[in-house]
């Protein structure tokens, strides 16, 4: 692939991750005014801790597989041989299915703990009992997804995502209009339900069903489970270390700065989402299958290739992602006293600033994600919890320090100095590891972006009413024209004909 195509490629699927990503944002904003409007705040909190308990027994026992599994079947169908891919496919399946199983079991079994860990009582025991099929829906959801994902159908999940954004607003709020909070249990299983059948209908009519239980295939999913447990691992890690920020915020302060904190954590994520989301899906299995050549003793020629190749791919997604991401966050620093009372209400003000600090952060977030991939690519489990744990104590450190002495606002310094912390110790890392270079192309572009995303940060500290809102538009127009011409200059086209183009 050359540098123009693969620009090109990029382009396109960020794009097309992005605009599936934005429709599920409007129809989740559409969904939860519903919601708050029909089942109030304690339907929503309700919601809420269904959701995240089920996403905690979901993590905690689906072996990863929703990620590592992208691997080994990318790789495989890279090969070109179809007896190879079905093999490998049938073997994810396999594994996704005992963990499902194994999932479900394990909700039943600890309902009682679950409800009283939720709840601080067993009243919900049998709501956890009735949930309990959702933990092994969502596990084989993850396990197909990741064989759409390995064999390059971006554009099935694609639709796969518009169409469970859309469910998920059409399923819900008929059965809370019927049934009010009676309606929360049966519209979870039935959503979980709808988004089985959409994803398993694009998998199984490319690869129908079938299973084998036999030693040898359960034996080839070891490495797939291992990295897979990583996952599992970093995210118990991660959980962790907002459980202590949000503890630690609550016991300093008050519940209501970790509501705000929450707020602005979330609203950075979910942004950010929107450019990032291509990266899992579409770049997460190219590298893989560039890490991952099927040649048992590369010479040292193709191990130099292999290097440069995959230098080249993580390259390519960097330079493009800090271009689409630059004129998106100068575009929120500036909306964000507009968004803010928009999305959530003016009580969330007090948190604006802590938000437009924390913004920052996506310049190097931009980087390190593509760079840190390079070892879920190469399967090296070990190295990826490394890189995860040392940034979450960063987190955790620099959030308590800088709390203690500005509030709010420091807990957003401290996100954005954790994630700058993570980008350095990324390319120091891989480089050592992987021979990993960033090019000077990259740096070029950060050195470009980041000045106008500081200086846009400056003027919301200074300036006020109309002249704020005149500075900031000039500034977005400036960082989206540089984009667009950096873009056009290497890619050899304008953005608009990439959004012309077919197939």
């Amino acid at each position: 692939m050359n540098k123009n195509s693969g620009y090109s490629h990029v382009l396109k699927y960020t794009g097309l991750f992005g605009s599936a990503q934005v429709l599920g944002i409007l129809c989740s904003l559409v969904r939860n005014k519903l919601v708050a409007t029909i089942l109030g705040l304690e339907g929503m909190g309700l919601i809420t801790l269904f959701n995240s308990t089920l996403k905690l027994m979901t993590d905690s026992s689906n072996l990863g597989i929703s990620m590592s599994a992208v691997k080994n079947i990318s790789e495989e169908f890279e090969t070109g041989q179809q007896q190879r891919v079905n093999q490998v496919v049938q073997m994810v399946r396999v594994w996704s299915l005992l963990a499902a199983v194994f999932g479900m079991l394990l909700c039943m079994t600890m309902s009682p703990l679950l409800s009283r860990f939720a709840f601080s009582n067993a009243q919900y025991t049998w709501h956890f009992v009735a949930l309990s099929p959702v933990v092994a829906i969502t596990t084989i959801v993850g396990g197909e997804t990741a064989l759409l994902k390995g064999v390059r159908q971006l554009k099935q999940l694609a639709m796969v995502s518009v169409f469970n954004a859309v469910a998920a607003l059409l399923v819900s709020i008929p059965l809370y209009w019927l049934f009010g909070l009676s309606g929360i249990i049966p519209s979870i299983v039935l959503f979980a339900a709808v988004q089985a059948v959409f994803i398993l209908r694009c998998s199984y009519r490319l690869y129908p069903l079938r299973l084998s239980f036999n030693r040898q295939l359960m034996r080839q999913g070891y490495s797939m489970v291992m990295l897979g447990i990583a996952f599992v691992a970093t995210g118990i890690i991660s959980s962790s270390a907002e459980f202590v920020i949000r503890s630690y915020l609550n016991y300093s302060s008050s519940i209501a700065d970790v509501g705000l904190y929450s707020a602005g954590f979330t609203l950075v994520i979910s942004y950010a989402g929107m450019v990032f989301m291509a990266m899992e899906t579409d770049y997460f299995p190219r590298l893989s299958a560039v890490c991952n050549p099927h040649q048992q003793q590369p010479s040292q020629v193709s191990a130099m290739r292999l290097t440069v190749a995959q230098n080249h791919t993580v390259n390519t997604q960097a330079e493009v992602t800090i271009l689409l991401i630059a004129p998106l966050t100068v575009l929120c620093i500036v909306a964000l006293p507009f968004l803010l009372p928009l999305l959530y209400s003016r009580e969330f003000l007090p948190a604006l600033g802590m938000m437009q600090v924390m913004m920052l952060s996506l310049y190097c977030r931009a980087l390190a994600l593509p760079i840190e991939y390079l070892s879920l690519a190469h399967g090296d489990s070990r190295s990826f919890l490394f890189i995860e744990t040392i940034y979450n104590v960063m987190l955790v450190t620099f959030t308590v320090l800088a709390h203690q002495h500005f509030s709010l606002f420091g807990a957003g310094v401290a996100l954005t100095l954790s994630f700058f912390a993570d980008l350095l110790l990324a390319i120091v890392f891989m480089r050592r590891k992987y021979h990993y270079r960033l090019s000077p192309t990259a740096i070029k572009y950060l050195s470009i972006q980041l000045p106008i995303g500081l200086f846009t940060y400056a003027t919301t500290l200074v300036l006020h009413g109309a002249v704020y809102w005149l500075t900031g538009i000039v500034l977005i127009a400036l960082s989206t024209l540089i984009s667009l011409r950096l873009l056009k200059q290497t890619a050899g086209f304008s953005f608009a004909s990439l959004l012309k183009r077919k197939g």
